[in-house]
């Protein structure tokens, strides 16, 4: 096998040999995709239909939650199928698809993150100002940059990923499509302008980080000079929650794609792996959402519309 072209088809990694193992990979992944399901399902309904959650801070959330839907439907689904019908293969095509999907939904969740972040200095550092930074038209801006960063990054690497020969056979390991595992399949060498592809995202991600990291030692000053210490104690919590999710985030993806080879092992590939795809979009629900007294009474009321509603609906028929 000398180059890619004559490859129509990967081999993903076979979490569990066992058919016990592979019902309980299944069932797990089906837990956490429902409850993702859910809880960003939830939080999008109830930002879209109260006005009252029409503000910038909504609308990022509510667009942070459909890249979380996406970025685990990306991985998730595939790996839950192929346990559930004890298979590994997954087409040429759908492999690149998978790839660009990922580095699409989580280039841009990084990037909408840092948004994020300059919202929340605003809003705290510079309240009087808010409406004229932040107003709907730069918000609407904001947010179609932090997508179409995401689109140009998946295309450039997920062309450059695909256009490199491989010869070392199509077993990826891991348990979807990844780029370092894609590199393992390659010739000797012919990685390395991906890698310096790579490692330029990197930079520019770590700079975003930087200035998350410079917004909220701001938002700590502004903080510290609030009289109520309840205040004081609820925005460091959010603070800090933000700042654990981008520094996971970061640091998982940055080891996962940058690490030495002889750092690399099937479990602790598999570990990072999981950190980075499956846990963020199962966690902001709860850091984002669930510590907003706002949000989760809009959640309460829409939940028991629905509840009402059903119970309507069945007293008719």
């Amino acid at each position: 096998m000398s180059n890619s072209s004559f490859l129509s088809e990967f081999l993903l990694l076979a979490l569990a040999d066992r058919r016990e193992l592979q019902l309980l990979h299944f069932s797990l992944f089906l837990a956490i995709y429902l409850a993702v399901l859910m809880g960003n399902g939830l939080i999008i309904t109830a930002i879209a239909c109260d006005h009252h959650r029409h503000t910038p801070m909504y609308f990022f959330l509510l667009n942070l939650s459909v890249l979380d839907l996406g970025s685990i439907s990306t991985t998730v689904p595939k790996s839950m199928a192929n346990s559930l019908w004890d298979t590994r293969d997954i087409s040429y095509s759908a492999c690149a698809s998978q790839l660009f999907l990922l580095v699409f939904f989580f280039s841009a969740e990084f990037s909408l993150l840092t948004v994020m972040a300059y919202d929340r200095f605003v809003a705290i550092c510079r309240p009087l100002h808010y409406g004229s930074l932040l107003d709907s038209r730069a918000c609407v801006q904001m947010a179609a940059a932090a997508w179409a960063s995401g689109f140009l990054f998946a295309v450039l690497h997920t062309g450059n990923t695909f256009s490199i020969p491989l010869c070392e056979g199509n077993e990826v390991d891991q348990f979807f499509c990844e780029i370092p595992q894609i590199f393992k399949l390659s010739c000797s060498h012919s990685y390395l302008r991906e890698a310096g592809l790579l490692g330029f995202s990197v930079c520019l991600f770590f700079g975003c980080f930087i200035f998350i990291v410079v917004s909220y030692m701001q938002i700590f000053r502004a903080v510290l000079r609030m009289p109520s210490e309840q205040g004081r104690h609820k925005a460091f919590s959010m603070c800090l929650l933000h700042l654990a999710v981008v520094s996971l985030f970061l640091s998982t993806g940055t080891f996962a794609y940058l690490k030495p080879p002889s750092l690399s092992s099937p479990v602790l590939d598999l570990v990072v792996a999981v950190l980075y795809s499956v846990v963020p979009p199962s966690r902001n629900p709860l850091i984002y959402s669930m510590r907003n007294k706002e949000l989760k009474i809009a959640l309460k009321k829409l939940i028991s519309f629905f509840i009402s509603h059903k119970i309507s609906i069945s007293l008719h028929k």
